[in-house]
């Protein structure tokens, strides 16, 4: 599957219609109408039982818009699985919501299948695993006729992007319904941003700037593997680290301001520029950058400019912003939520010059509203697809990862149809499988080589 962008352009991958990044626009279907009928009940399955698997479902749980339930869990991790359920159980056990006996608790590789037999169609999976495994979930979810959940990003590289862009056709033809975890395009106060950037509030985009500039951050600086662990579950439990299972620091922690960025463009970058380097790394052996620079160039010519930093006692910044003709939108402020939208007359954020802003205190969580309008969308059978958006800004991200990993400048159309798939056969792995990606003899992993290794990341 090629993709020829500068032809598609003008159509659906570089322009972010309103209809694909206001993610809360829904529109009437046809049909089959699962659970329009009252007293029906959705069921759930959890696979991928860590911080955020345990975060979106207790989002999903929270929705009062007819009865819900958890009635099955899967993970790799014995330990992820207990603690997800525990911390679970504190809430939603008492109101009838969480019912995940032993019996529906899967660990391995194929625990995905066992959780999702547990369900019948037209129910609901929440796929939070690391991103590497997500077209893997997603297949068998579409053979069993579920709605979606998933947690972005939601691929890696382009031969995944490619895949999941594909697999998503067939999502479509049976009218399935999924959500893809970039919750800041359900944040209210950025949406009215968006709204009032289209009608020319801030005039013409003439720049963009966005910041993830923090300590360290999850598990994205690795230490060797402990002696006699295994090589796979190792490198899973430090997701973080390893390019093949999350796409690291850069498509982990830096795709929401990335993707909400491109939101208030109305479009993708078409090529970027970057650079970047590896500081104090002590005994570290993971994959990523420390410090990653980016430049993205859209269609118009108008550039973004990304900067991600994980080193700890540095300048900390946590912000996205989008310089017009005619003044500043400021589209968030100190993290993903509260936005604190607003747009400043002229480029200077001074209170005096403050010409909007969203009212204070923001009170609907876009990690809480995002499942509302899955749900939503479910009862009422209203079209509702967020995968295309969601393989966009994760490829968009990647391209700007590769960009500064190998020095070259990368247009989206090489990024889209690069070949460099991190973790062929993927679909085989048990607890038994080596890694796909190997350690030498010093418990090193291959690291990016820019200007050396100019067509992959890491050979």
């Amino acid at each position: 599957m090629t993709i020829n962008l500068p032809e598609a352009s003008r159509r659906s991958f570089l322009k972010s219609s309103t209809a694909a990044a206001a993610a809360t626009t829904l529109l009437s279907g046809a049909a089959s109408g699962m659970y329009a009928a009252q007293d029906s009940t959705i069921q759930l399955a959890l696979v991928g039982c860590g911080g955020r698997g345990t975060g979106a479902a207790g989002n999903a749980l929270s929705i009062d818009s007819g009865p819900i339930k958890l009635i099955a869990m899967a993970d790799v991790f014995d330990k992820n699985l207990k603690a997800s359920h525990e911390n679970l159980s504190k809430t939603h056990e008492s109101d009838g919501k969480l019912d995940v006996p032993e019996e529906r608790r899967f660990i391995g590789f194929d625990g995905y299948k066992k959780a999702m037999d547990c369900l019948k169609p037209g129910d609901v999976v929440i796929l939070t695993t690391p991103p590497a495994f997500r077209w893997v979930h997603y297949t068998y979810a579409i053979e069993k006729g579920l709605n979606v959940f998933m947690e972005k990003p939601v691929t890696v590289d382009g031969p995944t992007t490619r895949r999941m862009l594909a697999l998503n056709d067939k999502a479509i033809a049976k009218d399935l319904k999924v959500a893809v975890g970039l919750m800041c395009r359900h944040c209210e106060a950025r949406r009215e941003l968006f709204d009032r950037i289209q009608n020319g509030e801030i005039g013409d985009i003439t720049m963009m700037r966005a910041y993830r500039m923090a300590g360290p951050t999850g598990t994205a600086a690795t230490g060797p593997k402990p002696e006699g662990a295994s090589e796979l579950l190792y490198q899973i439990s430090r997701f973080h680290g390893f390019l093949w299972l999350s796409g690291g620091a850069v498509s982990d922690f830096l795709i929401h301001n990335i993707d909400e960025s491109c939101w208030m463009k109305n479009a993708w970058p078409v090529s970027c520029k970057a650079s970047g380097g590896r500081h104090y790394r002590g005994d570290s052996v993971d994959q990523n950058f420390d410090t990653y620079s980016m430049e993205y160039t859209f269609d118009d010519g108008t550039k973004l400019f990304v900067n991600g930093r994980t080193i700890p006692g540095c300048y900390q910044e946590f912000a996205s912003y989008a310089h017009g003709t005619k003044g500043l939108g400021v589209i968030s402020s100190a993290s993903h939520w509260p936005s604190r939208a607003r747009i400043y007359k002229g480029h200077k954020e001074d209170e005096a010059n403050i010409a909007w802003q969203f009212p204070q205190p923001e009170k609907n969580n876009p990690y809480q509203d995002e499942w509302k309008h899955l749900i939503a969308a479910i009862r009422n059978n209203e079209k509702y697809n967020e995968v295309e958006r969601g393989c966009m800004a994760s490829i968009v991200t990647s391209m700007g990862r590769m960009a500064a990993h190998t020095g070259q400048e990368m247009t989206l159309e090489q990024m889209m149809n690069c070949e460099h798939e991190f973790a062929p056969d993927i679909e085989k792995l048990t607890m038994e499988s080596m890694s796909p990606l190997q350690a030498d003899g010093e418990g090193k992993y291959p690291i990016p080589m820019p200007g050396l290794e100019k067509n992959r990341e890491y050979a």
